[in-house]
């Protein structure tokens, strides 16, 4: 049976059930993408998921009736503890299990093996209800985990759901369902209102109104224009419109955004990978501890008796279990992921929030990050000595080699390129321009670097034109120069006073004349910017700041920008979702170009590390604490419970706090 997703205008899914979602995008996820997908867990629902607990606790709570409120004359001896045994099978057996396995695995001391040592070791000493319950409440706290673990997928899992499973296509103007996985470029996609893109594509249609929403975190309708990208995860809002598809189902922006959020939790922070290697120690020391509380009193205490010290051991084994930061700290780091996917950032690991929360210096270029990246033509002055079309034709043709946006300006103002002229050894020459041979002569266009590079004299001072210049030489002589102007972006003076308020200096290195930059810095209150610069020279500003052992986020396009993204303490890349070698070499991607994410990041870094070292002090504390008073006898189990299961909760609810943070 066809089964069609249908959103509404704010993208959420209106057929379908969140529970469902993650079941279609199990099914649907191919085994061998690359990726360690555990469903297991998901796939019951939470009924499943407490029965086993619900079973023990009704036999448990019978038993205690039994015990101290209806005594049974027939409940004693075998009868009771057969009770009990049946009561820890539930829960006690999968934990025995997992013990098994990690041992088996080469992990001897996991939190498995100290639950099992203490439940059995309490059985062994006739407490049977305590050993019962610490394995109950164990295993209640583990669904918790379970249950806040999925919740902090949830962002992550709905991008899985981005992708259509089914197209429908136009072939010889009949419309065909085909699997999205195998249509291929040049293909018509037919987008009904209210259907998700499943590819990347040209819009034929004149005019289409998008959601971004799962793309960018925007919710705000984007309006395309004939001959506009558009990508595999938009929505379409009003009627039906035609995209010609241009890139691989595989290769689709959505694709790579998927494997680098799924692939984020891989990038472990130092906090999440020390947590690793201190439990790793932490767990055989505890056993050996609990050991020695047991056997040590022998030969110190006069009355010493075995049960009493055999239960102080196994007081403090429960207490020790290192569960509530092997669990809270990583799902912290993964909700702190989950919080920035949802708000348009992507982070590529939980390392990269850690040195967000740190950042002391933002960086960032100019053209396509604080401003719009949208050159136009403001006016052409050229030498009469020339002809004023047939050089603008030249200088068309030559742009048509670059990506820059100043040739998108040029191409817009000038029209078609004019196919007759032949360009010959066509050069870029890096922050300078570009260089080339038509009709056997010279032609430069660039900036008034390249003219004083080729010995080009002009009689004109470029520092008096606000404005940035493009410089056109032919023949060795010049020819006179165009003015292109960019617009600042809506939102970039409120990113500059956002970095502000978070005591965060701001600089701006561009490669665009001086006068312009300094001229859009002045207006936004950048404190620090310099113009003119070669990628060598951003290489070095950025060294000098590194130099007074300041942490720097460097932002750009991630391309052009690449030395000075590898030197910076964290690369973030604006307009992810207009370059695939952005998302492959930046840290951080804004998806939206909008600059004002980059203090919002900023933010969601601090509040995930505050909420991990939140988790870390309350764990240690409490543990401490109680781990005195059990080793001292003055704990019972009960404290022991609350001590590990309670605090586990604890910093798991603290953790998935950040999920519901308004930034």
């Amino acid at each position: 049976m066809e089964h069609k997703h249908i959103y509404d205008e704010q993208g959420k899914q209106i057929c379908c059930s969140l529970e469902e979602k993650i079941n279609q995008s199990t099914e649907h996820h191919s085994d061998d993408d690359g990726h360690d997908h555990d469903h297991s867990s998901e796939e019951k629902s939470t009924f499943q998921m407490f029965l086993p607990a619900i079973i023990s606790f009704v036999l448990l709570m019978v038993a205690i009736g039994f015990d101290n409120y209806f005594t049974q004359s027939w409940f004693t001896g075998w009868v009771r503890i057969a009770w009990y045994i049946i009561a820890y099978i539930p829960v006690g057996i999968p934990v025995v299990k997992e013990a098994f396995e990690s041992i088996r695995k080469g992990d001897v001391f996991s939190e498995f093996l100290l639950m099992s040592i203490a439940t059995i070791g309490a059985f062994a000493i006739a407490e049977f209800p305590e050993g019962v319950a610490v394995m109950l409440f164990y295993a209640i706290g583990e669904i918790f985990q379970t249950l806040a673990v999925q919740r902090a997928k949830a962002n992550i899992k709905t991008l899985l759901d981005q992708r259509p499973d089914e197209v429908t296509v136009l072939e010889n103007n009949v419309a065909k369902t085909i699997k999205a996985s195998t249509a291929k470029i040049g293909d018509i996609i037919l987008l009904k209102a209210g259907e998700k893109l499943g590819l990347d594509g040209e819009l034929l249609s004149d005019t289409a109104s998008f959601n971004t929403a799962a793309l960018t975190g925007e919710s705000k309708p984007d309006t395309k224009a004939k001959g506009e990208n558009v990508l595999a995860g938009m929505i379409n809002l009003n009627s039906v419109c035609q995209v010609k598809v241009t890139v691989a189902y595989t290769d689709s922006k959505l694709s790579k955004i998927l494997e680098m959020v799924q692939d984020a939790t891989a990038k472990k922070a130092p906090t999440e990978l020390f947590i690793r290697k201190f439990a790793k120690i932490y767990t055989p020391i505890v056993v050996a501890l609990a050991i020695a509380i047991c056997v040590l009193p022998m030969f110190f205490v006069a009355d010493y008796q075995f049960n009493d010290w055999l239960y102080r051991a196994l007081i403090f084994l429960v207490i020790s279990c290192p569960c509530a930061l092997v669990i809270s700290i990583p799902l912290g780091y993964f909700g702190g992921i989950g919080a920035a996917s949802k708000n348009g950032i992507l982070f590529k690991g939980s390392n990269f929030l850690d040195v967000m929360a740190t950042v002391q210096n933002v960086v960032m270029d100019k053209t396509g990050t604080m401003t719009e990246g949208v050159f136009k033509v403001q006016e052409v002055v050229f030498n009469s000595d020339f002809n004023k079309n047939e050089i603008l034709q030249m200088v068309n043709a030559l742009e048509s080699q670059s990506t820059h946006p100043v040739a998108t300006a040029i191409h817009q103002f000038v029209g078609n390129i004019d196919s007759t002229i032949q360009l010959k050894d066509v050069e870029e020459i890096s922050g300078h321009g570009l260089k080339a041979n038509i009709n056997g002569k010279e032609v430069l266009v660039g900036n008034f670097k390249l003219m004083d590079k080729f010995s080009i004299t002009y009689d004109i001072d470029p520092l008096s034109i606000v404005y940035t210049l493009i410089a056109v030489a032919y023949d060795k002589k010049f020819v006179g120069y165009l003015t292109i102007a960019d617009s600042i972006k809506e939102d970039a003076q409120i990113t500059i006073d956002n970095l502000k308020a978070l005591g965060i200096k701001t600089t701006m290195l561009s490669g665009d004349k001086n006068t312009v930059v300094q001229f859009v810095a002045q207006k936004l209150g950048i404190t620090n910017a310099f113009g003119d610069l070669l990628p060598e020279d951003k290489v070095n500003k950025v060294k000098e700041i590194i130099a007074k052992n300041e942490t720097v986020a460097f932002v750009g396009d991630g391309v052009n920008d690449a030395p000075v993204v590898a030197l910076s303490n964290v690369g973030i890349a604006m307009g992810g979702l207009g370059s695939d070698a952005t998302i492959e070499t930046a840290d951080v991607v804004i998806q939206d170009d909008k600059p004002s994410k980059i203090p919002i990041a900023i933010n969601i870094g601090k509040q995930t590390k505050k909420i991990v070292w939140q988790n870390i002090i309350l764990a240690f504390s409490v543990k401490a604490i109680v781990l005195v008073l059990g080793a001292g006898g003055l704990a019972t189990m009960w404290e022991a419970v609350f001590a590990d299961v309670g605090v586990a909760l604890l910093a798991i609810l603290n953790a998935v706090r950040i999920q519901r943070m308004k930034f």
